[in-house]
């Protein structure tokens, strides 16, 4: 959930749903924020938790690494898993009759808004919006298909505040990460705290409906997952060479450019750079950065994309299989 969470266009919250676990989840954290603490639910959210944030710190850097440079790896497993999930949430959506069929066409066009309606823009990165977005994010990570990552890129604040979170930056400049880490960790805990208690009411007493805008949201999750996607400017996606390049616009040297973010530059690379970007602003190249192209696969790309999408959908029905035997032993009994 943690690696789902970090990866644009991937909910955590499709994992925890593709695995048969999301009505416990939304319960427990509701149950949660409004203090009412039982052992299982505490237990349960402490160890998924725990999962999460290692895998939020310690991988948040090869995730904006693998995106930059592999996203067909990532985008072809996360696919298979989201869809690994449809089994799992199908038989709650029954007796499927009409209502099914329009809460369940409402989640699709929910997704599809997303990946098509909305274009990326970029807000300021003040407290108080910082704040809000964190909510926004947080919220959105635990809906099924609705990415908080996704999210942030959308606002234009992705790199900005996933980039906040890896511990080279945290090492780095450890007081500038905790001003957009606190913020937003604020925001996501109230984001949380009021969407869950929602979710929990709507999953109780309209349990039908409530499932087929969620099977909606999770087959929509791989609207804008199209895997065969590659940054315009493949040098500009990598964090450090576009700092690096902003440096040098601003007049910076070669050499002191390699010292601080440790990517090198000849005297003519350097000038080559100022040319091509001259008059673009730090937030202009990372515009650039986020642009993205399709491209024409090869066979053998198509064969591995396939193959690592089989894969998705194995891990999430095994994964799955324990909430599964645990449904049988409870109706056994």
């Amino acid at each position: 959930m943690g690696l789902a969470n970090l990866v644009p266009g991937v909910s955590g919250g499709t994992l925890i749903l593709a695995l048969g676990l999301y009505d416990r989840f939304i319960g427990a954290i509701a149950d949660v924020t409004r203090f009412r603490f039982s052992r299982s639910s505490v237990l349960f959210l402490v160890w998924i938790l725990l999962g999460a944030g290692v895998a939020v710190l310690s991988m948040s850097g090869i995730a904006v690494s693998l995106i930059a440079s592999h996203r067909w790896v990532m985008y072809s497993l996360f696919i298979g898993l989201a869809l690994g999930g449809v089994p799992e949430l199908t038989p709650l959506c029954k007796p499927f009759k009409l209502t099914s069929v329009i809460s369940v066409a409402v989640g699709l066009g929910v997704m599809y808004f997303l990946a098509f309606g909305v274009s990326s823009t970029a807000i300021p990165h003040t407290i108080p919006v910082l704040v809000l977005v964190g909510a926004l994010a947080a919220s959105s990570m635990i809906l099924p298909g609705i990415s908080g990552s996704y999210i942030l890129l959308i606002l234009g604040m992705y790199d900005f505040v996933i980039g906040s979170l890896s511990s080279s930056e945290l090492r780095e400049d450890p007081v500038a990460c905790l001003k957009v880490i606190v913020p937003v960790g604020l925001g996501a805990v109230l984001g949380i705290a009021l969407l869950s208690n929602v979710l929990k009411v709507l999953l109780a007493k309209q349990s039908r409906v409530s499932h087929s805008v969620l099977l909606g949201l999770l087959l929509g999750s791989v609207f804008g997952l199209y895997p065969f996607q590659e940054p315009v400017h493949p040098d500009l996606a990598h964090k450090p060479w576009r700092k690096a390049a902003t440096m040098l616009i601003e007049g910076a040297t070669p050499a002191s450019v390699g010292e601080r973010y440790g990517v090198e530059f000849t005297a003519e690379e350097a000038s080559e750079v100022r040319e091509r970007f001259t008059g673009l602003t730090a937030g202009d190249l990372k515009s650039k950065g986020d642009e993205l192209r399709t491209f024409a696969p090869g066979l053998l790309q198509v064969v591995k994309s396939l193959g690592l999408l089989l894969l998705g959908v194995f891990l999430a029905r095994f994964l799955g299989r324990g909430k599964r035997a645990e449904d049988s032993g409870s109706r056994r009994a």
